[in-house]
């Protein structure tokens, strides 16, 4: 499959809600649309980087100049045929995994187009509706977070993950618990804790909490190992697995008892499957975690969550948790008991509303064979 031409759209869009978490506070979110052209069909991409480097050193900044001086040069006009051959093609290009997940979800959706398959076909997943949570932002105090709680529970969502960070963390917890005694409940901390202040974490054990989302540094998996021997609880490591032989060594070391799976962190589609193999294999529970994604990103998540192994509720929610308009044409909706269902289409199963984009559009670049 000849790369024809590749474009780039640089997109900033409102959230209809301030996001906060221990790293910053999002009210535009911004990200990169990647479209490749093969044969008369167009395939689609989202690159997560956000304007800052708080969840990732990766920026939309840094991502636009590696995908345009280094991974268009390596594909454009080059016979791509899968995601193998795509990740041998850019595999001197060190680190930038979210520039790289972008172009291989595009890729995707291009062979998915050209075969007639849908994302979760090619990916092999099984249910065709998935599990999913919402994640609430850092709120200005623990009854405002509580309200805001009761509405999404209202909306029917059945999982809450409640962002947390020093001196935000057990009050608001035990608030959301004392309100909610019998919701599925998890915190999630980006790294804010080290070792020695996350002792102050240790009354969760006592809230019957899913887990505990990636307290300590964004790079260690050798001290959550030691963090988990204190806690009943489970923790779960986000931001500290990118590859999976860093799922291999965090279960090697039992340094967590859930994974959260990102395609964008790892740097694919093929790296987020290969990490739910290994975890599956081993008896390690996973979900997807979300980046804000737009109905793009969103319907990835959604083919990925439908894999077997993704056996606990996903942070991928309905379109309008996040945006009050978005750029694919479809709307992906909350059903009653807490799922949402996966895209039959071929490919990412997704149209762009282009309209959208002529709103949202920061920059745009297109590279064409000459």
């Amino acid at each position: 499959m000849i790369i024809e031409r590749f474009a780039l759209t640089h997109l900033s869009m409102p959230l209809v809600a301030p996001f906060e978490t221990s790293f910053g506070r999002t009210v535009e979110r911004e990200c990169i649309l990647i479209t490749l052209f093969s044969e008369g069909l167009s395939g689609y991409g989202e690159c997560v980087a956000d304007r800052e480097p708080g969840y990732s050193y990766e920026t939309t900044g840094t991502a636009w100049h590696v995908l345009k001086d280094f991974i268009v040069p390596a594909i454009l006009g080059q016979d791509v045929s899968d995601a193998g051959d795509f990740r041998r093609r850019v595999e001197k290009i060190r680190g930038h995994p979210l520039a790289k997940a972008g172009v291989e979800m595009a890729l995707w959706d291009l062979c998915g187009r050209r075969e007639g398959r849908s994302m979760r076909e090619m990916l092999g997943g099984e249910r065709e509706r998935v599990e999913v949570g919402v994640s609430v932002g850092i709120q200005a105090s623990p009854e405002a977070l509580v309200q805001t709680v009761g509405g999404y529970l209202d909306q029917g969502y059945r999982r809450i993950k409640a962002k947390i960070k020093p001196g935000r963390d057990v009050g608001d917890a035990v608030a959301l618990r004392k309100a909610f005694p019998e919701i599925k409940l998890q915190v999630d901390a980006n790294s804010a804790y080290s070792l020695e202040t996350a002792q102050s974490l240790l009354p969760l054990d006592e809230l019957s909490l899913l887990m505990i989302e990636q307290p300590l540094d964004e790079d260690d998996i050798w001290d959550h190992h030691k963090l988990q021997e204190q806690f009943h609880t489970p923790l779960c490591l986000d931001e500290s697995i990118l590859t999976p032989r860093h799922a291999r060594a965090a279960i090697e070391m039992s340094a967590c008892k859930i994974i959260n799976i990102k395609a964008g962190r790892v740097g694919g589609l093929s790296q987020a499957v290969a990490i739910h193999d290994l975890c599956r294999a081993n008896g390690l529970p996973v979900w997807c975690g979300g980046m804000l994604e737009t109905g793009v990103g969103r319907a990835s998540n959604l083919a990925l969550a439908s894999l077997p192994g993704f056996t606990l509720p996903g942070d991928i929610s309905a379109s309008d948790r996040y945006y009050a308009r978005d750029i694919t044409r479809e709307r992906f909706k909350l059903n009653p008991d807490s799922t949402i269902d996966v895209p039959r289409a071929p490919g990412l199963g997704i149209t762009l509303d282009e309209e959208a984009l002529r709103l949202f559009r920061k920059s745009e670049l297109e590279f064409n064979l000459r």
